[in-house]
């Protein structure tokens, strides 16, 4: 296998298995990290140990100026993706009474904007190839259900949702499929110390681990998912 994908927000976290586990199912990961290169460089070291063949890429997806840049001259240099997933994201959370415009204002430039910016530049040179290919979206449950003190995420993620479903619907006759994944509560740096009464809420009664949002991403990204478009998978544990 010669596929490339890119992951963004790998430096850590959900993003760093992602790529690890693409790395194992034969891909070449594209490493995107924003400010985190001690942490990107660890991913990249992994994926190699993977037996797999990585590079690192370094942009602020809230810029649009800077994605564009970035990727076009990635694709000049590397070549086409065969796949892109979008994993990079922030939280603000606040309730909505007391949110300052600075916190809704970095959420959506960064988790809805991002969307349009990292895909804007790369999706025609997917068509163009006329290869196929897999855009794996990462969403939430907050996206799915809304979430107290999360209104500016939760608008953000419920967004990508129906941007993905929208995107997935032009993009079918191309064998280019678009999925989203809408994890859970997932124990990771930006959840750490979640406290116990959260997981009891949880059918499960714990919280998830990156490694089982992984899979499902490497599971769409796959060849297996050749005839699956237009959906969301919720990693949640049962919350919904």
């Amino acid at each position: 296998m010669d596929r490339t994908i890119l992951v963004t927000g790998a430096s850590k976290g959900i993003g760093r298995a992602i790529a690890i586990r693409l790395a194992r199912s034969g891909f070449h990961i594209v490493v995107h990290y924003g400010k985190d290169q001690a942490g990107a460089e660890e991913t990249l070291q992994a994926i190699k140990a993977e037996g797999s063949r990585g590079r690192l890429l370094t942009f602020d997806i809230s810029n649009r100026d800077q994605c564009r840049a970035a990727l076009e001259a990635e694709i000049t240099t590397h070549g086409i993706y065969y796949g892109i997933v979008l994993n990079a994201g922030i939280a603000r959370d606040n309730a909505f009474p007391a949110m300052e415009d600075s916190e809704w204002d970095a959420v959506l430039d960064t988790n809805l904007d991002g969307f349009y910016n990292v895909l804007r530049p790369l999706v025609m040179p997917m068509v163009s190839a006329r290869k196929g290919g897999r855009i794996v979206t990462l969403s939430s449950v907050s996206g799915l259900v809304g979430n107290r003190g999360q209104v500016n995420y939760s608008a953000a993620k419920a967004g990508i949702i129906g941007a993905t479903k929208a995107l997935a619907v032009e993009l079918a006759k191309r064998a280019i499929t678009v999925n989203c994944v809408a994890p859970g509560v997932i124990e990771t740096q930006m959840t750490s110390g979640v406290p116990e009464e959260v997981a009891q809420i949880i059918p499960m009664r714990r919280v998830g681990r990156s490694e089982e949002v992984a899979a499902a991403v490497a599971f769409l990204c796959s060849d297996e998912a050749s005839y699956i478009t237009r959906q969301v998978i919720s990693v949640n544990g049962g919350m919904v």
